[in-house]
């Protein structure tokens, strides 16, 4: 027999938000609050090539998508509790690795694997609110959410420099393996088993193999997973430049955390808003909001840059401008993070664990070369990325307004 999910929810939902924003961001905090190391990381394992760096960003990431393909399918099969605490597990050890790396090879390959182990916490959020809830529920409720956990991203340059000035950034790991202890114990302690016996599927390659195809294959699903691949190479592209772009671009210093702080806090209105609006308005149009409104933004940032308005602009005009569309960039995501996941996952609540697994994992894995190529062209301005925001926000919008266009005509028959 089914569990219905009124006996599973054991917790408030205040209490549940808050658990599951926690979960999230253990991927956030882990890429965002090594960003004020970079420099230091540059002297000491790369001071032949600063932008070598930018890979520590990008190679969690990576490992994220990857540990998603096991520990979403995982889940499907042990449990959400048993395959966090694996992967939480993973992560911690390797921590403890990379603060003992002597090369920048080595701290890469430890990066990796604590991305790998992170992505457990990550799937199991992703997944829990799927056993939870379903359709604009789950979108309002994944926005709810992305409001509690977009406060961690915000603090966490602020708070890595806090950190790597007391303890330096071999220090920085242990307080990783604090932090992913401290989630783990709490939702140990508090969240009960969300996976309904009658879905648990054994944890072997051919059962994996086919509910990975039964994503890749329903086409609202991959349709979905395209414009999370949009939106992930952009966003990813920002994060793995943004101390370049603050500190080298815009010349703010020491200042780059609280700039990056104000950014991710006024972009946290964003997941209200969606909570608030979704239920009324739907998540298609939600979509087509944010992804057009980016194209408008980028595109204007970028014409100022290109027609050499910023050259001859003061600094505090220059940083003005760059702030206004980097706080765009972040409002967008919490716009679209959780329509996105819950469009593509709807078909699929049978196999939800693999389902977040492949969506995340390719979304992540297919938006890093563009992240990557985006990172590269790094000029001294931020026009490439402009021009990255630009590409990837127009194509996501014709794919959601081809979208509303199918779903009208199969309506209409």
């Amino acid at each position: 027999m089914s569990q219905d999910a009124s006996q599973i929810r054991r917790i408030g939902t205040i209490e549940l938000v808050a658990l599951l924003a926690a979960l999230m961001s253990l991927m956030a905090f882990s890429t965002d609050s090594i960003l004020p190391a970079m420099t230091e990381l540059a002297a000491e394992l790369a001071p032949d090539d600063k932008s070598k760096t930018q890979f520590l960003v990008s190679i969690f990431l990576l490992g994220g998508g990857a540990g998603m393909l096991v520990f979403g399918p995982l889940s499907d099969s042990i449990g959400r509790r048993a395959a966090l605490t694996a992967g939480i597990g993973l992560y911690a050890a390797a921590a403890i690795g990379a603060a003992f790396a002597t090369s920048l090879e080595m701290l890469v390959f430890f990066r990796f694997v604590m991305g790998a182990g992170a992505a457990a916490a990550r799937t199991v959020s992703q997944t829990v609110t799927r056993d939870l809830f379903s359709g604009a529920q789950q979108a309002r409720v994944a926005s709810l959410i992305f409001m509690f956990f977009v406060a961690v991203p915000a603090l966490a340059p602020l708070m890595g420099q806090q950190i790597i000035f007391v303890v330096g950034w071999r220090g920085l790991f242990g307080v990783y393996v604090l932090f992913g202890t401290a989630i783990l114990t709490w939702f140990l302690l508090r969240q009960p088993e969300t996976l309904d016996p009658a879905h648990r599927r054994a944890f072997r390659l051919k059962p994996v193999a086919a509910a990975a195809r039964e994503v890749l294959t329903t086409p609202v699903s991959v349709r979905y997973l395209l414009v999370q691949v949009m939106m992930y190479g952009q966003f990813i592209a920002y994060l793995s430049t943004a101390e370049q772009l603050w500190v080298d671009a815009m010349g703010v210093g020491d200042a780059f955390p609280l700039y990056f702080a104000g950014v991710s806090v006024l972009a946290a209105l964003a997941g209200f808003v969606n909570s608030r609006l979704v239920m009324h308005v739907g998540m298609r149009r939600m979509l087509i909001a944010a992804f057009g409104s980016q194209v408008l933004f980028a595109g204007v940032a970028l014409g100022l840059w290109v027609f050499g308005h910023m050259e001859q602009a003061s600094d505090g005009t220059r940083i003005a401008v760059f702030m206004i569309w980097s706080t765009s960039l972040f409002f967008i995501n919490g716009l679209t993070l959780g329509n996105v996941t819950a469009l593509a996952m709807e078909p699929l609540g049978h196999v939800a664990g693999t389902a977040a697994a492949v969506i995340g994992a390719f979304g992540m894995g297919l938006g890093m070369p563009i992240a990557a190529t985006l990172g590269q062209l790094f000029d001294g301005t931020p026009r490439p990325l402009m021009a990255g925001a630009v590409a990837c926000s127009f194509i996501a919008l014709m794919l959601v307004v081809t979208d509303m266009g199918r779903e009208r005509r199969q309506r209409e028959r």
